[in-house]
């Protein structure tokens, strides 16, 4: 009773168990994977593309998508020469393309997403994510997925935190203190923001990676008008 953050209509926790505290008392779900789930999903449903979050490192994968008649997006990180996670590898992707997308943070909260209106939200399409959610219901949750360490655990994420306050700061209504503490985040930022998740650790390691355009593409503030959509088991592209 503690955590559920029930006494507020704009609430915020971190990851699995976030979605377990506030999915049961909420009209809609904003799942973030800034780094890089979110921001995949959103270049390539805006391409008219069809994404479906799938279980990471699960060899079942492959015969999942085969099912579908889907492609499975490689699971070595590729900017070019096929589809992966790496949202470089989507910006043109082919319109109608159905792509099983396996991810350790953004799909495994998809999956666990219940019932509960979900829709994919990032730095890229903040304000048409808020929009969407408020014309759901007033009840909103804000899942950002934050990263994992070696074994397993919670890696608090800037990156995920900063877009969670970015699609805060086009949102009204009865916010709670988490949900106000990754606004002023936000606030913070704003005017330094590509710099700012550039030089947090999972910035650095993907451009030590050689991920610097993914970073990029994640870090452009409200370029998109799309909302992914999850309907059933896969991500849609709605255009506000």
């Amino acid at each position: 009773m503690y955590f559920n953050q029930n006494n507020h209509n704009i609430k915020l926790e971190w990851g699995i168990q976030g979605i377990q505290k506030l999915a049961p008392d909420s009209d809609v779900m904003i799942i973030i994977d800034v780094l890089s789930f979110s921001t995949a999903v959103d270049i390539a449903t805006s391409n008219g593309a069809l994404i479906f979050p799938y279980r990471y490192k699960d060899e079942s994968a492959q015969h999942y998508a085969d099912s579908l008649g889907a492609a499975l997006a490689d699971k070595k990180r590729k900017a070019k020469d096929g589809l992966s996670l790496s949202p470089s590898s989507l910006t043109s992707i082919p319109t109608h393309t159905k792509l099983v997308l396996p991810s350790p943070n953004g799909s495994t909260l998809s999956l666990s997403s219940g019932n509960t209106p979900t829709i994919c939200g990032c730095i890229r399409n903040a304000q048409a994510v808020a929009e969407q959610a408020m014309s759901i219901g007033d009840k909103i949750a804000i899942i950002p997925a934050g990263e994992k360490w070696e074994d397993g655990s919670l890696r608090f994420a800037i990156e995920d935190f900063l877009g969670a306050g970015a699609i805060l700061s086009f949102l009204t209504g009865g916010f709670s203190p988490e949900s106000e503490m990754a606004l002023a985040a936000f606030n913070a930022v704003k005017e330094n923001l590509r710099a700012t998740i550039k030089a947090c650790g999972s910035g650095k390691e993907l451009i030590g990676r050689g991920f610097e355009n993914d970073v990029d593409l994640a870090c452009a503030l409200n370029v998109s008008p799309n909302v992914p959509v999850l309907q059933g088991n896969y991500y849609v592209g709605n255009k506000i």
